[in-house]
């Protein structure tokens, strides 16, 4: 895989700098096509999904609300406590071997097609676009002296660059405050400081990110550019120029269109050298010179190459997907796709599935309240009246339901083992509390009982319209000696 040259110890030091700091701006061509347009389906798909939950409903509460402050999360019928971290876990690992599977067998498509650098970096320049026209108008109204078509297409652009920025902030913040309400505190001018840090911060990041930094953030600052090659092989789809096709390039009049392919000169490839797939990149770099890690797969050499080939009467594909073997052994399509299941494949393609179903049977397997059991360390064990032995602990209830609910506590385990009352805890719509329970031994029971900790069992059952439901914890009983 190409790097960019880095001089040595003796080298000029002002082309380090030139690495990372460009005097000259990326204007990618606006392009249409296959690829082109399945990536603005997913812009279209991702925005709806970012920008439209925060508004929808469930219930009485908003469907999808992260509650910091009460420490519950809220995922449509869901309610969640820090105590199920390990469902984040799992979608962190979920997350992970689906980058894995789909690199393998496809490359960059995360990065080209989905990831919010490469989404709001597409929208920005779309928005450039409308007010400056397509990369020959905007290189010359940089060039052009300031006058008022360029002041208003400037300062037209930046008034939606900033608003679109900010109301991304307003949504990123409505996913851990309400957003009806956090909407009221903005018209009133009412907003709380770390609500206004937020939205100013994560306004002022999509920003400069997609309307300045764009390709530096994929070249410079994303780790994924550096590591994506430990998850390629020979067999991975990507991006790639066909050489033995296109070589040798350049104009010829040869290449007019409506000449017969057949009466090319053998000497003649099918590149006519346009450059328009460099135009095109968002990273600016010539695909014809091979792979590049600074290649995101966004494919929209392919899409321009083949407009091109399609205006010069030559069959399309001379830029395709494929991969390194294909384009060495000239591969057909089909040979291309049976490779497609090797060990790698597989053993990613196993390990989510293992994950997935995991994750998806936890959760509908998973109780409507939860119960921690703790031991009050301030009297393990004490003698009580009528010579029985008594244990003190605090359990808490949280009630994982949006409805009233009534929990019954039990325990068994020892002979003669009792609460010292009987105890029905009622909770309200996501409440936890923290209930102090005694539980007793009468004597008879001590006497036969060797002095130490004994194992038992909590019973907590839940009565209600949805049939009971029993939470049995493990905890000990301490006899003194």
């Amino acid at each position: 895989m190409a790097s960019p040259a880095v001089p040595g110890p003796g080298g000029d030091a002002t082309q380090v700098i030139r690495l990372y700091r460009s005097e000259d701006k990326i204007h990618p061509r606006a392009v249409d096509g296959f690829y082109a347009r399945w990536r603005w389906a997913f812009v279209a798909l991702t925005q709806l999904v970012f920008y439209g939950l925060p508004w929808l409903s469930w219930g009485e509460r908003q469907a999808v609300l992260f509650d910091l402050g009460a420490r519950r999360f809220y995922v449509f019928g869901l309610v969640l406590y820090p105590q199920d971290f390990v469902y984040l876990t799992a979608l962190l690992m979920i997350s992970a071997f689906g980058l894995f599977l789909f690199t393998a067998v496809a490359g960059r498509l995360w990065c080209g097609f989905a990831c919010p650098q490469t989404v709001y970096t597409e929208i920005y320049m779309r928005i450039e676009h409308w007010f400056e026209g397509d990369r020959n108008a905007r290189l010359r109204l940089d060039k052009s002296p300031w006058n008022f078509n360029k002041l208003w297409r400037k300062s037209g652009k930046q008034f939606v660059w900033i608003a679109l920025g900010l109301w991304t902030g307003f949504t990123f913040v409505g996913y851990f405050t309400p957003i009806h309400t956090l909407g009221r505190e903005v018209l009133a001018l009412g907003l709380g400081p770390w609500e206004s840090f937020w939205v100013l911060f994560y306004g002022f990041a999509t920003y400069g990110n997609a309307g300045y930094m764009r390709e530096q953030v994929c070249k410079y600052m994303c780790p994924y550019a550096r590591f994506q090659s430990a998850m390629f092989d020979r067999d991975t789809l990507i991006v790639s120029y066909d050489p033995v096709r296109g070589e040798p390039r350049g104009n010829n009049a040869l290449r007019k269109k409506g000449r017969n392919p057949s009466e090319r000169s053998a000497e003649v490839g099918d590149c006519i050298d346009c450059g328009l797939c460099v135009q095109v990149c968002p990273t600016g770099i010539d695909i014809r010179n091979g792979l590049q890690y600074e290649c995101i797969g966004c494919a929209a050499c392919i899409d321009v190459c083949n407009g091109v080939m399609d205006k010069m009467g030559t069959p399309q594909g001379l830029i395709r997907y494929d991969t390194e073997n294909g384009l060495e052994q000239r591969l057909t399509r089909a040979q291309r796709w049976r490779r497609v299941l090797r060990p790698r494949v597989l053993v990613y393609s196993v390990v989510l599935l293992v994950i997935c179903v995991a994750l998806l049977w936890s959760i509908a397997s998973r109780h409507s309240f939860r119960v921690n059991v703790v031991r009050d360390r301030a009297s393990l064990a004490r003698l009580v009246e009528d010579g029985w032995i008594e244990n003190v602990y605090r359990l808490q209830l949280m009630n994982a339901t949006e409805a009233p609910q009534r929990y019954r506590i039990e325990a068994e385990g020892l002979p003669g083992l009792k609460l010292s009352q009987a105890t029905t805890v009622e909770l309200g719509p996501t409440e936890a509390r923290w209930v102090a329970v005694a539980l007793r031994v009468p004597p008879e029971a001590a006497q036969q009982l060797k002095a130490g900790a004994h194992p038992m069992h909590w019973h907590i059952r839940r009565d209600g319209e949805g049939g009971d439901e029993t939470v049995v914890e493990k905890s000990t009983f301490v006899l003194p000696r």
